[in-house]
């Protein structure tokens, strides 16, 4: 019996992994033009870095196993503990802003969903070292030109941006104590994924019914400016509505405030986010998030003791995908030689492997047939795996030294010089 992979793993075929390398050559460009610079760490660390993280919560999601030398690890599920720790060990030396990414292979165990596997690849971008809105507003930018290099536009994506520093002056200025905001962020944070009335239950639940609405309100309705408005004057307000103008401002200035809007409800589940929080979504809704992220100030402190502004996002390959390939924009696998050398003799065997070489030393794609073949058997092969064009040597013209080169698109030939060819190539 032919065994399957494991659940919520994948194999890649050539055209899943065609798909796969024209997104990663996408990530790679973008980050090559916003002048980052690339980094890769171990895939298996100390259980204890995602501890100190997230909590004991978080490990029942991981592959965990003790290893040989008594040590607790784990497959990394995500980059930043990762990310922070190599920054924190050179903190000192490292040019700031610090402008990385990496492009790893990402495990949980966790229940499969659409848009959710037990393992993913996923671009972490990340700035180190730049506490001013203008690096908010970059790390946005990016975010926003991977879409657009993949071919989507602002009818297919929309981001989706708050502040956790205005919400929290938001609840607190209508009476939200501070011992109800875990419990008002996790409403929040699910706004839309629930129904309304069972977020108002437990929004009401938590500060009252009236205060509930009044919240919910200000959450699903309030833009940037209706926001300035209704909190004119209110000092512990009116700094993050300023911080959001400057932003958005920059985000113009970036050519991508088209894509953006003022949301309220994205909190991020992750707890140690402390400002300017994003999340990018298909426009229709169809899928899960396809990208997140935003500022997280106290993390390098908190695992590596290194006082440092961060911020940082994280993109998975596999709803960005999926969205792509619902728009018919991701390219099928193109496996064909650019040539295909066939000698219409065994004693040409030498010539062919010689001709296959010169070429392939010129960057071009070659292949040829390992074991002696009739010639109208190696053309139909060279036809059924693909090739652009077959170069013939044959005996009574090889002899002269000139090949037939045969495009296998259209049937037409021509004759020429082997090194006329050859020289061509270059």
């Amino acid at each position: 019996m032919v065994q399957a992979a494991l659940p919520g793993f994948r194999d890649f075929y050539p055209s899943e992994l065609a798909e796969r390398a024209h997104i990663m050559r996408a990530w790679r460009d973008v980050m090559r033009r916003y002048a980052f610079v690339e980094y890769d760490g171990p895939p298996l660390e100390p259980l204890d870095l995602y501890r100190a993280k997230s909590g004991d919560e978080l490990v029942g999601q991981l592959y965990t196993f003790t290893d040989k030398g008594g040590r607790e690890v784990a497959l990394r599920p995500e980059m930043t503990p990762t990310f922070a720790r190599m920054v924190a060990a050179r903190a000192n030396s490292l040019r700031k802003p610090v402008r990385w990414f990496s492009i790893p292979q990402l495990f949980r165990y966790e229940r499969q969903q659409k848009g959710r596997l037990r393992e993913h690849f996923q671009l972490n971008a990340d700035i180190v070292g730049e506490g001013s809105v203008a690096a908010d507003a970059e790390l946005l930018a990016l975010a926003i030109d991977v879409m657009r290099s993949l071919g989507l536009g602002v009818s297919d994506v929309v981001a989706r941006v708050s502040d956790r520093r205005l919400l929290q002056a938001v609840l607190t200025t209508e009476g939200v104590s501070e011992d109800s905001l875990p419990d008002v962020y996790g409403v929040i944070d699910k706004l839309g994924r629930e129904p309304v009335d069972v977020s108002r239950e437990k929004m009401s639940s938590a500060v009252g019914a009236a205060l509930a609405d009044r919240i919910l309100a200000i959450v699903n309705h309030s833009g940037l400016e209706d926001l300035a408005k209704t909190y004119v004057g209110v000092d512990a307000v009116a700094p993050h509505v300023d911080r959001l103008h400057e932003y958005f401002s920059y985000l113009q200035a970036l050519g991508v405030s088209d894509w953006v809007k003022l949301d309220l409800s994205i909190v991020r589940g992750l707890a140690y986010y402390t400002g300017i929080v994003f999340e990018l979504f298909d426009a229709r809704g169809e899928f899960r998030a396809i990208c997140g992220g935003g500022r997280y100030d106290a993390l390098l402190d908190t695992l590596g003791g290194v006082d440092l502004p961060a911020l940082g996002f994280g993109m998975g390959d596999v709803v960005l995908g999926d969205l792509l390939r619902s728009k018919r924009l991701l390219p099928t696998a193109s496996t064909g030689a650019d040539f295909w050398i066939a000698g219409d003799h065994q004693c040409l065997t030498s010539s062919v492997m010689s001709v296959a070489t010169r070429l392939r030393g010129h960057g071009r794609s070659v292949e040829y047939a390992l074991k002696p073949q009739q010639l109208t058997r190696q053309l139909k092969t060279a036809s059924s795996a693909g090739a652009a064009a077959a170069v013939l040597l044959l005996r009574d013209q090889f002899s002269d030294g000139e090949v037939t080169v045969k495009n296998l698109r259209d049937g037409s030939e021509q004759t020429l010089l082997l090194e006329d060819f050859i020289n061509s190539q270059r």
